[in-house]
């Protein structure tokens, strides 16, 4: 997990770690999951352009493991993600 990565679908957030999937290639058919613990996150930040539901929403979450650039898919509500990582990071 070394350089910075696309990651094309967030899984899911659990109670202790986030998980991740991320499909390759132009079918999609190669596909690898992270698992990253919450306690694993040094640093995070997200973007979009503004609006609610962004159609090119990111997120990069800086870990012990490396740095992973997430893109978020259409209708994520990123501040609503961005609160639960907060949430799960600092009071972790």
């Amino acid at each position: 997990m070394g350089g910075v990565q696309d990651l094309s679908r967030l899984r899911g957030l659990h109670e202790q770690r986030l998980i991740v999937r991320d499909a390759q290639g132009l079918t999609g058919k190669k596909v690898e999951i992270y698992s990253l613990p919450y306690s694993a996150i040094n640093m995070w930040s997200s973007e979009n352009a503004g609006k609610l539901l962004d159609f090119n929403a990111e997120m990069e979450l800086w870990t012990r493991a490396g740095h992973i650039k997430i893109k978020l898919n259409k209708g994520v509500d990123i501040r609503k993600l961005d609160h639960l990582i907060s949430h799960a990071v600092l009071n972790g």
